[in-house]
């Protein structure tokens, strides 16, 4: 009898390959197709790269004290391969911070391709929020927190700028050069200028984590790299005059005020106004803030003191007595036309600021008590574009080359400049008397009429206005200037300053003097007023020029000036001499 085959071995056999087989394929799709995406997987229950920012220099004035500093800031941030349930992780961290959810969503979205960096949600965090999220984020690896740093600016003030969140624009431009987007970047002011001094390197640090976030120190300290942190900048600011002068600044009107060290051209206060808190930047814009910075009818965020473009008024009165010294059309003793309070020139009558008039003069009384007519007269032999080229020649209309990101042109118009707006025929005597006088198209900013009288002070040598001193961290200290510093001379004779450093002293010791409110006793005051015609207001800007001696020696200049105040003598006189007078009791 013959026995049937026994089929029982090959369906084990047949089951057993099939298996395999389907565990070959898994391992395959595993390990092959999928292996990185669980690398990953496994990667980030252990190992974590965390950035170490370096601290931001200080900026300080010239005796060491805080102009803007560093101060403690808890900050909360996510890493966004690490979110798990995107929805709970939303409404966990808008329950616990004033962020709107739709801006949350956004951040994410915004970083989805930075999925291993961490993300700042928000600085500062008080107290009662750090506990709450501390308490919690054990459920949240996504979270982490950060015990950082926050910018702090101890006066308001245009010169020293403000640091904030790095815009897609900048980092593009600077992704190469250490920052991220959560990075911090100078926007304005010395901020900006000195970025790569105040910035510093950051470092890193390697962690190993496991999925709850506790660091399990499986690696050495060695693959650790330290920040360097960044340098401190000293500037020329005195701060306890940059103080005073904010405080004694009329609260309802704009203008600016500028104080140079005569002997360096560095700047020992700058003041703008109104001024505005830098802090609101880094702290973030309030509604009230936002509004007061963009529809305030004085323009708070305008630095008025590079951006602000001014006819100068009879403060340029200085310029047009060395032009007419320089050209030889007149002299020390030359007496011009008799003021009876105004003068004809073609068909139009231009008056003096006197109505009764000042008589016949020469060029120091007529600088003593601002005789518009004698001026008027002078205008009279000039010739247009000898005059633009000698007032550009004095450094009044380009920019002074101070260290700063921004600084606005003057102007002295030109036969071309009028030609472009007047066509071919114009007569350009009634132009020159204006223009004489630092009236009608001339502009200059505050800056560069300091500097100017800088200049005179140091018998015609012109320096370039800045405000870096020195800077220094722990590992020494530069004391060389991080821009071109020139010196230059104005195009003036040592007889011409002679003369036109006399008349600055009348104008203020005279007892007709239009300056004689920024007397001080002790110091010895060089100074011109001027009153410029205002097409915004029915005042005019109340302005102040000049530099002041002791013992011999000239320390500082200074301009002044008050938008729709009045006159110069009147208001902008008082200022400049309350100034003088706490330079000479506090700083020097």
């Amino acid at each position: 009898m013959i026995k049937p085959k026994r089929k029982l071995p090959i369906v084990y056999f047949s089951i057993v390959f099939i298996f395999f087989m389907i565990i070959l394929i898994q391992l395959f799709f595993h390990q092959i197709v999928n292996g990185k995406r669980f690398e990953e997987i496994s990667r980030k229950n252990y190992l974590r790269i965390r950035r170490i920012n370096a601290n931001r220099g200080m900026i300080l004035d010239e005796k060491l004290r805080p102009l803007a500093f560093n101060r403690p800031s808890i900050n909360l941030y996510f890493t966004p391969y690490l979110i798990s349930d995107r929805q709970k992780f939303i409404d966990f961290v808008t329950s616990q911070v004033s962020i709107p959810r739709e801006n949350i969503e956004r951040l994410i979205r915004e970083n989805r391709m930075r999925s291993f960096e961490e993300i700042l949600i928000v600085e500062d965090l008080q107290e009662d929020q750090l506990a709450r999220i501390a308490e919690l984020m054990n459920f949240f690896p996504e979270l982490s927190l950060k015990a950082e740093i926050q910018r702090h600016y101890s006066v308001p003030n245009h010169y020293t700028g403000y640091i904030a969140k790095i815009n897609e624009t900048e980092f593009r431009q600077y992704k190469d050069q250490d920052y991220t987007m959560n990075s911090k970047i100078g926007k304005l002011g010395i901020e900006k200028y000195y970025e790569g001094l105040l910035a510093g390197q950051s470092g890193y640090e390697i962690i190993q984590v496991d999925a709850t976030g506790r660091n399990l120190n499986l690696f050495k300290n060695d693959l650790n790299k330290p920040p360097i942190h960044g340098f401190n900048v000293v500037l020329t600011i005195n701060l306890e005059l940059q103080e005073y002068i904010n405080s004694i600044f009329p609260r309802d009107k704009a203008g600016a005020v500028v104080v140079l060290n005569a002997k360096t051209g560095g700047v020992l206060s700058y003041n703008s106004f109104p001024e505005y808190d830098q802090n609101w930047f880094t702290e973030g814009l309030s509604q009230a803030q936002w509004e007061y910075l963009n529809e305030h009818e004085q323009k708070p965020l305008i630095d008025r003191v590079v951006n602000g473009t001014y006819s100068p008024g009879s403060t340029f009165k200085a310029v047009s007595a060395s032009f007419g010294l320089e050209k030889n059309y007149i002299t020390e003793h030359t007496i011009l036309a008799n003021c009876r309070g105004g003068m004809q020139i073609g068909n139009r009558y231009f008056r003096c600021w006197q109505e009764h008039g000042h008589g016949r003069n020469s060029v120091n009384r007529a600088t003593v008590v601002s005789c518009d007519v004698f001026y008027y007269d002078l205008s009279t032999r000039m010739a247009l574009d000898d005059f633009s080229d000698f007032s550009y020649r004095n450094f009044l209309h380009t920019k002074t080359g101070i260290d700063l990101p921004t600084e606005r042109y003057g102007l002295f118009p030109t036969n071309e400049y009028y030609r472009s707006r007047l066509g071919n025929y114009f007569g350009t005597a009634g132009i020159r008397a204006n223009l004489v006088i630092g009236q009608g198209e001339i502009l200059v900013t505050p800056l560069a009429m300091a500097a100017y009288y800088n200049a005179i002070a140091n018998d015609g040598l012109w320096q370039t206005p800045h405000l870096f001193q020195e800077a220094f961290n722990e590992n020494g200290t530069i004391d060389y200037m991080f821009f071109e510093k020139i010196t230059k001379r104005l195009p003036v004779t040592e007889s011409t300053l002679m003369i036109v450093q006399k008349a600055l002293y009348d104008t203020v010791y005279s007892w007709e003097g239009t300056a004689r409110r920024a007397r001080v006793n002790g110091a010895e005051v060089y100074a011109k007023t001027g009153s410029t015609e205002n097409p915004h207001g029915e005042e005019t800007h109340a302005s102040m020029a000049g530099d002041v001696k002791w013992d011999g020696e000239a320390e500082i200049a200074f301009y002044v000036i008050l938008e729709n105040a009045g006159s110069g003598g009147s208001v902008a006189g008082p200022l400049a001499g309350q100034i003088i007078s706490f330079y000479q009791n506090n700083v020097r």
